[in-house]
């Protein structure tokens, strides 16, 4: 990871760190209100092709046993998403926590989204070219294909279903973004995909006000 790269990520985490502890209270409180325990939702992701890291989020759906919570979330798994879980998400609430991953260095705030292990260890010739980039909370493809693959999942209705969909569809097309994103890479186009993220939240909550 370049070294501009990693300060922007550590000053900019330390910044909303501080700036968002009140609403990460707050949302703390409200979760255990209105779903109980747990409070967060720890999942294995892979930061390179060979090397794991737990995420954490706000857990946004109704505990199962560890046998059912596999694999992407399709149309499958809507009904495991609470009703305040699907408010978190609206507004990316749930991947607030994500900041001590920041820290931690096992993401960036621009990159390719962290993906299931099972992901990558079986597609190792895609992944060794997308994990040459640190995960991050956006980037390119996440601005650009995500409301694409809610569609593409949310027609899906079995977990093979949802998993051969995102591997056959939705997979090779974010590999191809993620890709475009680091032959581009500048910090300034990392400061441009940061504020177009915040620009979709922003406007998302005008929206829903008119």
């Amino acid at each position: 990871m370049p070294l501009s790269k990693r300060i922007l990520d550590i000053g900019l985490a330390l910044i909303m760190s501080v700036l968002l502890t009140p609403l990460f209270l707050w949302l703390v409180f409200s979760i255990y209100r209105h779903q109980g325990r747990p409070i967060f939702y720890v999942s294995e992701r892979m930061k390179s092709p060979t090397a794991p890291f737990c995420l954490w989020k706000f857990r946004t759906m109704s505990n199962v046993s560890s046998s059912e919570n596999t694999g992407v979330a399709g149309g499958d798994k809507q009904s495991r998403i609470t009703p305040y879980g699907a408010f978190l998400r609206k507004y990316r609430l749930d991947e607030i926590p994500q900041l001590w991953n920041i820290l931690k260095g096992d993401m960036s705030f621009v990159g390719p989204r962290p993906e299931l292990p099972d992901y990558v260890l079986d597609n190792p010739a895609l992944f060794s070219r997308v994990l040459q980039s640190r995960p991050g909370i956006t980037g390119l493809a996440t601005i650009l294909y995500h409301r694409q693959e809610e569609t593409v999942l949310a027609k899906c209705n079995t977990p093979e279903e949802t998993d051969a969909a995102y591997v056959r569809i939705c997979l090779p097309r974010k590999a191809k973004l993620d890709i475009i994103y680091q032959q581009n890479w500048s910090f300034c186009f990392d400061l441009k995909l940061i504020f177009g993220s915040v620009g979709k939240l922003v406007d998302r909550g005008l929206r829903k006000k008119r």
